[in-house]
Formats: C-alpha cells, structure tokens, sequence
C-alpha cells in the first residue's frame, strides 16, 4: 500500500469514526485511547496490517471494523455479541453516510434479519466467513418481514439504504475488512 493510500485510508476512516460518534481516531503508533474501550474485543483474525517496510499501518478504534470496498470505506461499529446482535441499529434515528454496523457470527449458517424497531431504511450484505458477499438485500424500516440470506453467512453488514447500489458493490465481491483492537 503507497503512503498515499494509507494516508488516505487514514483520513477516511476518521472521518467516518467522529461521524459515528467515536471521540478520536487513533493510529497504533497513538498512545491514547479513542472512543469506548471493551473488554470483549473482536474474536475475528483481521488481515495483516503491516506495511512492505514491517511497519504498523493505521488500525480502527476498538469496536469498530474498516470494511473497505476499493476506494470506498464503511466504517462499522461492531456487533457480535447475542445481545448486540439482537439489538443492532434500532431506535437510531439517523446514520452517518459512511457508516454501519458489522454483525458477527459465531459461525457460518443462513441468517434472518427484521427492521422491527428500526427508523432507518438499510440495505444488508451478507457474507461468508472469507467475507465474500453472498447476498444484498434492502429492508424497509418498521417492518417484520424477514429477510433471509440465500446461503450461509457468517457475517451482515448494514448500511443506510442505496449505499452498496451507489458505490457499485455486488454480490461476489470481497472487501478487505479490518477490525479495531
């Protein structure tokens, strides 16, 4: 990756995180805290995030995960405990352009999502466990329709509604994704 691109990455990637709320952006050679620290950290393996030189390439804040699409970065709080899982983006009123939320799964299995609770109209991408996209789906908020992924994933990403339509994003398609610490 040239410093261009890094620092580019870099600067997206933060600017999406102060949009979501986090409180600072931090590379791993920060020694700050940023946004809220956990102790559940994410149990997915990341890709390796080390430059051609061996050195540290900037990282997301705890919680969080870059899903990266080409030129194009969603930055994603993350949910992967049942209960996060199950809460996910309801009763939020609005979401910041570049913004989502990243379901994790324990496993790789058919998934159903439902907008009950959910003001936000969004589309879904599910994925498999190497993050392939598997299908895309737009749900409508308020709803209890079930939206069933058409094959097994271990991973949803959601994002406000149009998102994956305008940044060209298909189903086959294989974001890099990279998890916060």
């Amino acid at each position: 990756m040239t410093p261009d691109r890094k620092n580019r990455l870099f600067a997206v990637a933060c600017v999406g995180l102060l949009l979501s709320g986090a409180a600072a952006c931090t590379s791993e050679h920060d020694t700050g805290r940023a946004g809220e620290l956990r102790a559940e950290q994410p149990t997915p393996t990341s890709l390796d995030r080390s430059g051609p030189d061996g050195a540290s390439l900037p990282r997301p804040a705890p919680a969080t995960a870059w899903v990266i699409f080409g030129a194009d970065t969603v930055v994603a709080e993350i949910a992967q405990s049942e209960e996060e899982r199950a809460r996910g983006l309801m009763y939020r009123e609005t979401l910041a352009e570049n913004a989502g939320m990243l379901f994790v799964f324990p496993e790789s299995s058919v998934r159903s999502f439902w907008m009950q609770n959910t003001y936000i109209a969004l589309d879904i991408a599910f994925m498999d466990p190497s993050f392939r996209i598997v299908d895309i789906q737009q749900m409508e908020p308020m709803t209890t329709d079930s939206h069933m992924s058409r094959a097994p994933a271990m991973y949803a990403l959601e994002v406000n509604q149009g998102w994956f339509e305008a940044h060209g994003v298909e189903i086959g398609d294989l974001p890099e994704v990279v998890f916060g610490r």
